[in-house]
């Protein structure tokens, strides 16, 4: 199905897209970054409408979202293309992909309703590829399912455009991957602006949306002490409850020569980020890791208690610690 697109302009002729940062002013005719949206004869099109690439039930723990209904299950959707160009993608074989990606199914919002009810799910989660470039039918499905009780969460690069934060209204909470901390990886890794990312970030903050952060740690490209300090001093400032997750890098798509994180380089990035005052950080795809649990801040008594993406014990009193009644940067 294609629609006209919820966030352009009109230029004569030409049609500039406000979906994400990238801003694509197009000529008749051409298609922008995200490869799903094109000029025709004055107007922007969207070719992505319901058109779904995965669907999996996942547990919410896997988005990684960890203070923000853990234990929860969350319908997962993605579909195509992305607007940053990484070279160490993990879903490669989706977001690199195009509109003639042979596995799509074609999905209304009513269906996204249907399917959460069928698979018993607690929320959608916009995940897999970039959302921000499936804006209209991830709010139209998000709105229905909305008014019926389910929550909504992106998994995302956190282009997408203010504008667009402010229609998409309906949601809840976000994972936002903060790449690195340096203009020169986001050039050279992800053909992006860091200093977009952090003002979305910021934006969603400001508007109410539950943030986590996830700083993936690629050995000789963006783990540097300095550079993840200031990181951690720039979550500070937004808020130091955000909660972060490190994760290790595995190789994929053209990062094949580089080698897994090593874990004393996400231990150590831990420690930066604790002692920079950030309350709530943990180890991301090292299962077994005692900082996949969440630990009161204020005495340190642990609060849910997790293997991998999966909640074993959670010790919460109404959201505040049993131990010291802190209360916790948690939604239940």
């Amino acid at each position: 199905m294609v629609i006209e697109s919820y966030l352009y302009e009109k230029l004569n002729g030409e049609v500039r897209c406000k979906t994400c940062w990238h801003n694509c002013k197009l000529k008749d005719g051409q298609w922008g970054i995200c490869k799903v949206r094109r000029n025709e004869n004055g107007k922007l099109m969207v070719y992505n409408y319901g058109l779904a690439s995965s669907i999996a039930l996942d547990p919410i723990e896997k988005k990684p979202l960890h203070n923000y209904k853990p234990g929860a299950k969350v319908l997962s959707f993605g579909s195509v293309s992305c607007n940053f160009k990484c070279d160490h993608c993990q879903n490669f074989e989706i977001s690199f992909a195009d509109l003639s990606y042979p596995y799509l199914t074609e999905l209304s919002p009513e269906d996204v309703l249907r399917l959460c009810k069928e698979r018993k799910a607690d929320g959608i989660a916009w995940t897999y590829n970039e959302p921000g470039i499936w804006h209209e039918f991830a709010l139209d499905a998000s709105k229905i399912a909305k008014r019926e009780g389910y929550f909504i969460v992106y998994v995302t690069n956190g282009y997408m455009s203010f504008e667009a934060l402010d229609q998409f209204d309906v949601l809840d909470a976000a994972n936002v991957d903060v790449k690195a901390f340096s203009q020169r990886f986001y050039s050279k890794i992800c053909k992006a602006k860091l200093e977009n990312v952090l003002k979305t970030v910021e934006y969603m903050v400001k508007k109410g949306v539950f943030v986590e952060i996830t700083y993936l740690i690629i050995p000789g490209e963006n783990d540097e002490k300095n550079e993840i300090k200031e990181f951690c001093n720039w979550v500070v400032s937004v808020d130091k409850r955000m909660p972060v997750h490190f994760s290790r890098f595995h190789p994929d798509f053209k990062m094949l020569d580089k080698p897994m994180t090593p874990l004393k380089k996400i231990e150590e990035a831990i420690e930066i980020a604790k002692n920079s005052g950030i309350e709530y950080v943990y180890a991301g795809n090292v299962w077994g890791h005692k900082y996949e649990n969440t630990y009161c801040p204020n005495c340190g008594e642990l609060l849910i208690e997790r293997y991998g993406f999966y909640v074993k014990r959670i010790n919460l009193k109404n959201s505040k610690c049993p131990s010291c009644g802190y209360k916790q940067n948690l939604v239940l």
